[in-house]
């Protein structure tokens, strides 16, 4: 990964749209022209609560397109009950874009796209770009229960293939996802995010396979910006990821800590050393 962060800065928006896609799964649509200019595939958001007086909440960007950015996420805690709350017309201040975001160049024509959860939030603007220069993308999507499947028709409406996967066995295959993709013949190349263990079982495909996969890690960030270290990542010490502060250890190890939020969130799998 040798995307860099983007400049980024507090974007005042008005909500255009709020949809509940499911249950305690809101979709926010935000006006944000100067926003939707920046944007790259993966990019995050911190949407900064009314009030000042609780941390950011940091959120996948999952649509943009004219004047109009979008985020996806779940009712999980106080913090996102009270942005899910906001009505069409009320105001949200953001720090945007954020982070490095997925690498959708080269050469690869067959992508495996991963997502768990939430995860796939982040994961519609890389389908996009990928279908865009003619590549076909395979959705592997995976969640507790088919009610959590949220947006899975969009990303077929888009022309990905769509193959499911359910914890209860409420649709589509009944296990984990990553073993529907242990099931079909390997991609060119990998996008991932959601859930840790997740992540760790696409990695382990990833390698085994020798197919280049980039992994979008989620983290509950202190700042979202860099300046607590509190969500930082193993990774070897070559990789063009590596920050320069704090050095390697003096015993000669290899692996430094990145910060997901500036580093990443987007690694590459071969160089995580979690």
């Amino acid at each position: 990964m040798t995307l860099a962060s983007p400049p980024s800065s507090v974007v005042s928006t008005r909500i255009l749209d709020r949809t509940e896609v499911a249950r305690d799964v809101i979709l926010l649509g935000i006006e944000a022209p100067e926003l939707v200019e920046k944007v790259r595939p993966g990019h995050f958001a911190m949407a900064l609560l009314p009030g000042g007086q609780a941390a950011g909440v940091a959120l996948g960007i999952y649509e943009a397109r004219g004047e109009r950015c979008s985020l996806l996420f779940f009712i999980a805690g106080d913090r996102t009950r009270r942005l899910g709350a906001l009505r069409v017309g009320e105001m949200l201040d953001i720090v945007a874009p954020l982070g490095n975001g997925f690498d959708c160049g080269g050469k690869a024509r067959d992508i495996a796209i991963v997502a768990g959860g939430v995860g796939i939030a982040s994961v519609l603007l890389p389908a996009q770009a990928f279908l865009a220069r003619g590549a076909r993308v395979r959705l592997f999507y995976g969640a507790r229960t088919a009610e959590r499947l949220v947006e899975a028709e969009r990303f077929a409406t888009e022309g990905c293939d769509l193959s499911i996967a359910t914890d209860d066995g409420s649709r589509g295959h009944h296990g984990v996802v990553t073993e529907l993709l242990a099931r079909e013949p390997a991609p060119e190349a990998i996008l991932a995010c959601g859930p840790t263990p997740m992540l760790r079982a696409v990695s382990a495909y990833a390698q085994e396979r020798n197919v280049p996969a980039q992994l979008s890690l989620e983290e509950a960030f202190g700042c979202g910006v860099g300046g607590c270290w509190g969500c930082v990542v193993p990774i070897i010490g070559s990789s063009a990821q590596a920050p320069s502060f704090p050095p390697s250890d003096a015993d000669g190890s290899d692996v430094v800590h990145a910060r997901v939020c500036v580093e990443g969130p987007v690694f590459w799998a071969h160089e995580l050393r979690w």
